[in-house]
């Protein structure tokens, strides 16, 4: 059930009342006691509480803090981490209806607050047979810091991350290849977006060689969906192409995967979902720019006729490929994804994949590892939005050396470029299929986490979703 975020129409006896403050002399005078007062100030000047909680008779009071200290966009995340922790307290006092009392001079400090309230009460129980659902449902805001598209937005984006959550979250026995382009369809026409979805016999007939190859090992046929977002009046001439990983689940092939690692691999459509519900929500919010999703989509399994290594396969583009090893399926499927998006003659080519482990133990799960190609002024803009919305881009070279480690001896390239650099040169892999300006994004580390990071949860994050939105976006 999503978490739905409103602007205050009139005044009523809430029995939770959150008041953002820089300091403790903003707090309205009238709303509290002499004592109270005195006690807020200590627990703030004293013990430099930023969350203090006056639990009453007939409500429960949170005053919280923020300095602002440091950037912006730091600020920003303090307040979504901020908003998490006071869904848990709202949850555990089983309250459904909050009222956020905006006293901040920081103009991002209640929608930041909001936000991360909305995400951090997120679940996904569709399996338990007992099912605890949170109890916070409505977020009211008195600010006049935030206007009626930030609201909209807001909504829209919370409910595309949901469903991004939902999509990574689920497990194969729900989410093949076929019904994966079934729930990208639905998606699509609820949202009013152009949607066709290729069956194997016309992925087939395109010759995307990299898709069939690891479709081979599996009973389930592999999709191919496009997804075009283009308004009347959208502002670029020429469209911008978003590719997103569609394995619904990686065993590796018959390079398969040991001992426990193959127990969270039914994320690996993670940038997939992110690149589905991120055009979903562009949608929604009518944004005026022209968008397509490419989304190639089957599991990789080491069953039947699988491709082993040593095979050669011929992609989309006509280019052979060496395959080293078969549990480096993802840049196969996507560089026949990154090849056909050449026939839009795109302004710019983003995708998203959980792609390689190496990306992972970088940095972590704290950032996306990001390369680029001829796209400096686009790199650029989505860093920033990296930073806005806290999905950070650490860039790492994409020197032409690096290509000379996916070299083959029998074909056009490999599809593995040793153990060295291997985030780098799966990326340099995927730019042999590119003759546009081209950003790759590695989320690896932060799409799913086995622990709870504030309000991106634990399990799927909906990594991408937002990052993705906010780069359209600032574009208007």
């Amino acid at each position: 059930m999503q978490t739905i975020v409103k602007k205050l129409n009139k005044e009523n006896n809430f029995k939770a009342s959150i008041y953002l403050v820089n300091d403790y002399n903003q707090l309205p005078v009238l709303k509290f006691s002499k004592e109270e007062l005195e006690f807020l100030k200590y627990q703030q000047e004293k013990l430099e509480k930023e969350m203090i909680v006056l639990p009453k008779l007939d409500c429960l009071i949170i005053v919280q803090f923020f300095k602002n200290e440091g950037e912006a966009f730091a600020i920003q995340e303090k307040c979504r981490k901020a908003g998490d922790k006071i869904t848990h307290l709202l949850n555990e006092n089983k309250l459904a209806v909050a009222l956020v009392v905006d006293l901040c001079e920081n103009t991002n400090a209640a929608y930041s607050l909001a936000e991360g309230m909305a995400l951090g009460n997120y679940q996904f129980i569709k399996y338990k047979s007992e099912q605890k659902k949170n109890s916070l449902e409505e977020i009211l805001i008195d600010s006049k810091q935030i206007n009626k598209l930030q609201y909209e937005h807001l909504n829209i984006l919370t409910d595309a991350v949901y469903k991004c959550r939902d999509l990574v979250n689920e497990p194969l026995t729900y989410l093949d290849a076929v019904s994966f382009s079934e729930i990208i369809t639905k998606m699509a026409t609820y949202a009013n977006i152009k949607v066709d979805v290729f069956n194997k016999t016309k992925i087939e007939s395109l010759k995307m060689g990299g898709l069939l190859a690891v479709n081979r090992g599996s009973i389930d046929p592999p999709t191919f969906s496009v997804m075009e977002w283009k308004p009347e009046g959208h502002k670029n001439t020429k469209p911008f192409v978003f590719v997103g990983k569609g394995v619904v689940y990686d065993t590796g092939g018959v390079n398969i995967k040991p001992g426990d690692s193959m127990l969270d691999m039914k994320c690996d459509m993670g940038g997939a979902a992110a690149v589905v519900c991120a055009i979903y929500a562009i949608a929604l919010a009518k944004l005026p720019f022209h968008v397509i999703g490419l989304i190639p989509s089957t599991d990789n399994r080491p069953d039947g006729n699988a491709y082993v290594p040593g095979d050669v396969i011929t992609m989309f583009t006509g280019k052979t490929v060496e395959i080293m090893n078969t549990d480096a399926e993802g840049r196969l499927i996507l560089a026949d994804a990154l090849g056909y998006a050449s026939k839009y003659n795109p302004e710019l080519v983003i995708d998203l994949a959980t792609l390689t482990g190496a990306a992972s133990r970088a940095i972590g799960p704290y950032g996306i590892v990001a390369m680029h190609a001829n796209a400096d002024t686009a790199f650029k803009e989505l860093e920033n939005s990296g930073k806005n919305v806290y999905e950070r881009l650490a860039e790492f070279p994409f020197w032409e050396e690096y290509e000379e480690l996916i070299k083959s001896d029998v074909a056009d390239i490999k599809n593995l470029g040793g153990s060295e650099a291997g985030m780098i040169t799966a990326g340099k892999f995927l730019q042999e299929f590119t003759d546009y300006p081209f950003i790759h994004l590695d989320i690896a580390g932060p799409v799913f986490l086995s622990k709870k990071d504030s309000y991106r949860g634990k399990a799927a994050t909906g990594v991408g979703v937002r990052l993705l939105f906010d780069f359209i976006v600032n574009k208007i």
